[in-house]
């Protein structure tokens, strides 16, 4: 029997309509024969409430963390008020709702008595989201005659460390662990219904695994179960050839390789978190992004499988909130070190180095950061050369973006960055930074932030056809 993991994204479950929907897409499956194992993220606004509730806490206002807390009961218990379920079970989810409350209620008030949010405990009051979910999907899917349970992250067997905001898996102790939780309760017929992005440590703490970290979930769960395929729904029909607000006439990409798909995701492709491709990729796990509203459309698959496209590129994305620092000077020409002098006095300040450019005279190196790191990046960068008796120019701008254009189709292909760097020049854009990584799918560049929606509109008319033909790159 086939296995299938699906992971809903917070707007799928916003609504009752949108609980039941979900509901009937896993009944669906489970009437083709399929296992599924179901990862749920929380209600619509149910993180950035929690999240208020804690800065309300932090802040000892107890009237505002009440009233954050408050909407979090009205928004859940709407919701269990409208689903299929009968009154007894309606019963049961909004007391198991009043206890979670309860509960984080008291999370919430140790929190301003310390006066202190501890990344412990921000990591305890963000479980309750997915806490309070996740018993109303498998509620739903009871309903509909199948036998479900509801379970945290941790409680499916995802171990991680205690580095709490962002843990690090134990991939080993994991992958025992989820499949001695799952396997005999798919085993049985159940569908275990997960809340995303909570997980455990080693000693039994509650961690998360940071914002997005649903589809984590949902490709872990997919490596530790060998399934044959992670679905993850979300509310378009894949992953699009460029943001639909810049494009308009945009398609779903209907094949990603792995590799083209993380480069995607890093520069902000929608519905698919950056480090969830990983454990699919080592483990040979196939990924579909699809549509909730739009079952029956393929979406997006990403696999092993390098296929080209029509075009030399699948996909154009853009990168905004960063600035461009730029360090020159006759000094940094034939000194060994001098990149590793700048890139660790960055690495101290806390700063990370999204793209790199130096040229071969060694004269001078540009780096893009995070805009909000600009400030902190100069800094740092005059305080470790003054003290080195370097004697350097430091340039900075806020106003950049980062365009990408990226394919299988641009490898061992002639002419490429003449394709690519042509068309925009045509659009009479200019160029402040190029960078293109060795494994030759992605091109980026650096223009000026008022030029990048139209940089990305001259690219994907001129170079991107968003479907592909089954040929290996």
């Amino acid at each position: 029997m086939k296995t299938i993991v699906m992971k809903f994204g917070g707007s799928l479950v916003a609504s009752p309509q949108g609980m039941r929907r979900v509901a009937d897409l896993v009944m669906r499956s489970k009437q083709e024969g399929y296992e599924v194992v179901a990862v749920v993220s929380a209600l619509g606004q149910g993180t950035d409430l929690l999240l208020r509730a804690a800065q309300e806490a932090v802040a000892h206002d107890a009237k505002k963390m009440d009233v954050a807390v408050h909407e979090l009961k009205l928004i859940h218990s709407s919701v269990i008020e409208q689903t299929t379920v009968g009154s007894g079970e309606k019963r049961a989810l909004n007391h198991a709702t009043g206890l979670a409350l309860e509960e984080l209620k008291r999370t919430l008030i140790g929190v301003s008595a310390l006066g202190e949010l501890s990344p412990r405990s921000k990591d305890l009051i963000l479980s309750f989201g997915e806490r309070l979910s996740a018993p109303i999907l498998a509620a739903e899917i009871r309903e509909r005659g199948v036998s479900a349970l509801s379970l945290t992250g941790g409680e499916a067997g995802i171990v991680t460390d205690s580095s709490f905001g962002e843990a690090a898996l134990d991939s080993a102790a994991t992958t025992r662990a989820v499949r001695k939780s799952l396997l005999p309760r798919l085993a049985a017929g159940q569908v275990p219904v997960v809340g995303g992005f909570i997980a455990r440590s080693k000693e039994g703490e509650v961690t998360t695994l940071g914002r997005g970290g649903s589809d984590y979930t949902a490709t872990l769960l997919g490596a530790a179960l060998k399934a044959d395929e992670v679905w993850i729904w979300t509310d378009v029909d894949g992953i699009l050839s460029a943001d639909p607000r810049i494009v308009k006439g945009s398609s779903p990409v209907m094949h990603l390789s792995y590799p083209e798909a993380e480069e995607l995701a890093f520069f902000g492709a929608k519905n698919m978190h950056p480090l969830a491709l990983g454990p699919a990729r080592t483990n040979h796990v196939p990924v579909r992004i699809k549509n909730g509203f739009r079952p029956d459309f393929p979406g997006t698959l990403i696999n092993d499988q390098m296929m080209r496209s029509e075009g030399i590129i699948k996909a154009v994305a853009v990168v905004r909130n960063v600035g461009l620092l730029t360090v020159a000077g006759e000094t940094l020409q034939g000194r060994p070190g001098m990149a590793a002098k700048v890139f660790s006095a960055l690495a101290a300040a806390g700063v990370n180095i999204l793209m790199i450019s130096q040229s071969v005279s060694e004269a001078n190196i540009g780096m893009i950061v995070k805009r909000g790191h600009l400030r902190t990046s100069e800094r740092a960068l005059r305080h470790e050369l003054k003290k080195e008796g370097i004697a350097v120019t430091l340039e900075s701008d806020s106003r950049v973006a980062v365009v990408a254009a990226v394919g299988a189709g641009m490898r061992g292909e002639k002419g490429v960055a003449a394709k690519v760097f042509g068309t925009v020049a045509a659009a009479g854009i200019n160029v402040r930074m190029i960078a293109q990584g060795s494994s030759e799918m992605n091109i980026s560049f650096v223009v000026d932030e008022g030029d990048a929606d139209e940089a990305v509109r001259a690219l994907h008319r001129h170079a991107v056809r968003p479907g592909a033909r089954k040929s290996r790159a």
